[in-house]
């Protein structure tokens, strides 16, 4: 299954019925009066999220959504069928968005959750409604209303507690396969990631968290290099960032350069994004002794002038990786304690989410405005576009895997 994670629909209500002129004969009743019915409300559109799914691939092709029209009233004060509510699921943690305004209608983080879309139109109000003591004989009916129509762009960012960060093939897909069941690709090759995947980290018998990895950024992907900085959007919800950083490179780079790198393009792709909580993790240390070990985790330490925690481990030889996820967890269920007991902590933490969204979906739309100059021939002087675009069509897409 290809993994998608933004694309743009039309949504179309259904109109409502038009009301219905009728007159009441029966033997022997000649002015039975007036019964024409109500026509029936138009259905409308809803989207919903369905835990089940995990890309937005249904509607890649299929972009086009109408929901069913009222029905006309009837005689003998028969009111219209009404329309049939269109309902489609979407992933749980999809943003949906008025392509219009660039206004966000809402969020669907919750399995279940339904937010409507577009408003099914009104019914028609057939000549029965009319009829009073002055007027026996009413010809009056009104049209059923059309239904809302909108163009929606849909959003996907997965819903993870922790996010990694960091250059190709610094180990994170081999992190989250010693820490989870997740079995993501791992090569000997940069970009061997291509799509966000999720593993469950269990820690203890009860207590679990979701970690999230994205395809590697290298220098210069904010304005398009590699794979460019259009997954980072799937960061914007987790609550603490891993920065990975090789320890020993095979093309023997300094690791604080490389760690360096990293924050220069979270900086330029969200400054909001950069002040999330972040822990520096230094991984492949079973390829160093320990002296040297030592010397380079110092190195690193110097060079950014870091001065938050610091671990340093093996993901392939799990070496460090149960120490890392026990004081995960510990800082998990620190900060939701802290939500709960203190009001200030938790407005700043959501005053945080809120910039980190809106700078997170202003550069996106740069970027699309970009790819759009493009198409229409027009050379634009800001940077390229990143090279995913929705409408590539290739056939070797990969899904996105949650494994528990």
């Amino acid at each position: 299954m290809k993994f998608v994670d933004e694309v743009s629909i039309f949504v179309k209500a259904g109109d409502g019925g038009n009301g219905m002129m009728s007159f009441r004969r029966e033997k022997f009743i000649e002015k039975g009066g007036p019964n024409g019915g109500d026509g029936g409300d138009g259905g409308s559109v809803f989207l919903e999220a369905d835990e089940n799914l995990n890309t937005l691939v249904d509607y890649r092709y299929t972009r086009r959504f109408h929901a069913p029209n009222g029905q006309k009233g009837g005689s003998t004060e028969c009111t219209g069928a009404k329309g049939d509510d269109l309902v489609l699921p979407v992933p749980v943690g999809t943003t949906v968005i008025d392509a219009a305004t660039q206004d966000v209608i809402g969020d669907l983080t919750r399995p279940g959750q339904r937010l409507l879309v577009a408003q099914g139109g009104w019914h028609g109000l057939g000549n029965t409604r009319f009829k009073s003591s002055t007027n026996r004989a009413p010809r009056q009916t009104t049209p059923g209303k059309p239904g809302e129509a909108r163009d929606l762009k849909l959003e996907l960012k997965v819903l993870a507690d922790v996010g990694l960060l960091g250059l190709p093939n610094a180990g994170k897909s081999t992190f989250i396969r010693s820490v989870s069941a997740a079995k993501p690709k791992v090569a000997d090759y940069p970009f061997t990631t291509l799509v966000p995947n999720l593993g469950v980290v269990s820690v203890g018998r009860y207590k679990s968290f979701v970690v999230a990895d994205i395809p590697g950024l290298i220098e210069g992907a904010s304005e398009g290099a590699g794979l460019g900085i259009r997954f980072l959007k799937h960061l914007a919800r987790t609550r603490l960032l891993l920065h990975l950083v090789d320890m020993a490179p095979l093309d023997e780079s300094d690791p604080a350069d490389s760690a360096e790198v990293i924050l220069g393009e979270l900086e330029k792709f969200s400054p909001a994004l950069a002040q999330r909580d972040r822990w520096l993790v230094l991984n492949k240390a079973d390829q160093l002794l320990e002296e040297e070990r030592e010397a380079r985790v110092r190195a690193v330490v110097d060079r950014l002038d870091w001065t938050g925690p610091v671990f340093v481990i093996s993901a392939l030889e799990r070496e460090g990786t149960e120490a890392l996820s026990q004081a995960i967890m510990r800082y998990l269920d620190e900060r939701t304690l802290r939500i709960a007991e203190e009001p200030e902590y938790a407005e700043a933490l959501a005053e945080l989410d809120r910039q980190i969204e809106d700078e997170a979906r202003a550069r996106l739309q740069e970027l699309d405005d970009q790819r759009a100059l493009r198409r229409a021939g027009v050379k634009s002087s800001d940077a390229e576009d990143d090279d995913f675009d929705d409408d590539d069509d290739d056939e070797g897409g990969a899904e996105i895997f949650y494994v528990r």
